[in-house]
């Protein structure tokens, strides 16, 4: 039988029991009235009782008791004990996660809703100075760079924020921010020193190696022009040689240039004006038209807005000419590039479409890689350095712009750089 059932029981037969003894003596009222009082003072005691137990912590054995109230302190012991060995497995697992953290060669940091550090592994300790004793200290306080500082308002942590370490400054750390739980967030901090080191190494090779062939190359084509002004074109072998040389030559000198320029956009500072672009564009179509005087009209452009834009005019001018020659150089000679200028709700655009010979769906993520060329069975022979899509990329980096790239093989594609509204200027 229920234990509800069995109080009800009781409870039914005392009242019984008062019934007929109050009924035989007449002293029903005052009977069932002491009765009332006597069900409640055993409440109020069991209760009192039970308010001391869990006061303790419901560490102690229950009380001895019987009927309903037994069934309560047996059903909360047992979930005290449920609750004790889930917070012994917890704390097992959490014990063994800070053991694994502690190990991790990168730097870890959980940092609570108001940027305090709740905990930090030791190579966090060692990479940013921290000390045990810095917990619940917000971490602004204690790694004071202003571009951290920034990066940590913004809360766009899409790309992580490079900084030199509070201890060494040799050392140069990747910083990352990962938001999770309900405003809790963990600091990942990598050390890329060596990485760092080994870019600057290249940048630095590529601008010296370009450098130092600029002078062997003016003399080559100063001398390949003097022969060729001396060739009386008696010889056809020796004029074909001359002109293969030359192109070569040329084909060199245009791959130095290249690489000079997108050393200068990894390493210059950023310069930033008011840039015509309407006009800009105008420009390189008419000087596109000019190089290609031959061929009939092949360019339309369409200015649906007059929206200038804040940004390095010349490195615009090179990534705008670049995708215009492409665009003319892998399309047939009779077909149409559309450069298209508008405002979109949050961007300014520039489209570029051609109906060309298209770029396979494998290689659009590779395309704007350096020297990277899509292995496509072309009708004749392109050339080309291989870097016009890289420099593009860069440069639109530098104006926080992106490029997205739509194209079907043997349809055509369409390049667009998409610029944030942000940039535009009056």
């Amino acid at each position: 039988m229920d234990v509800w059932q069995k109080e009800l029981i009781i409870g039914l037969l005392l009242l019984l029991a008062v019934s007929i003894v109050g009924g035989m003596t007449g002293f029903f009222m005052p009977l069932a009235l002491i009765l009332t009082l006597a069900l409640l003072m055993r409440q109020l005691y069991q209760i009192n009782r039970f308010e001391k137990w869990i006061r303790t912590g419901g560490r102690a054995k229950y009380p001895k008791t019987s009927g309903v109230w037994e069934e309560i302190y047996y059903h909360v012991y047992r979930i005290k004990k449920n609750e004790k060995k889930r917070k012994k497995k917890l704390g097992k697992m959490v014990d063994q996660f800070r053991q694994s953290t502690e190990a991790l060669p990168d730097a870890a940091v959980v940092l609570g809703a108001n940027d305090e550090i709740e905990w930090a592994n030791k190579a966090a300790r060692e990479v940013f100075g921290l000390k045990q004793t810095d917990k619940g200290q917000r971490i602004p306080n204690l790694i004071r760079f202003p571009e951290f500082i920034r990066y940590l308002k913004s809360e766009n942590y899409k790309e992580p924020v490079i900084l030199p370490s509070p201890v060494d400054h040799s050392i140069t750390l990747a910083v990352r921010i990962i938001p999770y739980g309900a405003g809790l967030r963990l600091l990942l901090a990598q050390d890329v020193t060596q990485l760092k080191k080994m870019e600057r190494m290249r940048k630095d090779f590529v601008a010296n190696v370009s450098h130092e062939l600029r002078t062997p190359l003016t003399v080559l084509k100063g001398y390949l022009e003097t022969l060729q002004d001396m060739d009386d074109g008696e010889s056809p072998l020796l004029t074909a040689s001359f002109r293969q040389m030359q192109g070569q030559t040329e084909r060199m000198q245009h791959l130095v240039d290249d690489l000079l320029l997108l050393t200068r956009l990894e390493t210059k500072q950023k310069k930033t004006e008011c840039v015509n672009v309407p006009a800009l564009l105008s420009q390189i179509c008419k000087e596109a038209e000019v190089v290609k005087d031959n061929t009939p009209r092949r360019i339309e452009l369409i200015l649906e807005t007059e929206a200038q834009l804040m940004g390095e005019e010349q490195e615009l001018c090179s990534a705008f000419t670049n995708l215009l020659g492409n665009a003319l150089k892998y399309s047939p000679e009779d077909s149409l590039v559309k450069v298209r200028w508008y405002q979109s709700k949050d961007s300014l655009v520039l489209d570029v479409e051609d109906q060309g010979e298209g770029i396979a769906s494998a290689d659009i993520p590779r395309v704007t890689e350096r020297f990277y060329r899509s292995e496509v069975k072309r009708n004749k022979k392109v050339g080309g350095t291989g870097l016009g899509l890289a420099i593009v990329k860069h440069v639109l980096m530098r104006h926080e712009a992106k490029l997205t790239i739509v194209s079907e093989v043997g349809k055509g594609s369409r390049f667009s750089c998409c610029f944030p509204i942000k940039r535009m200027c009056s």
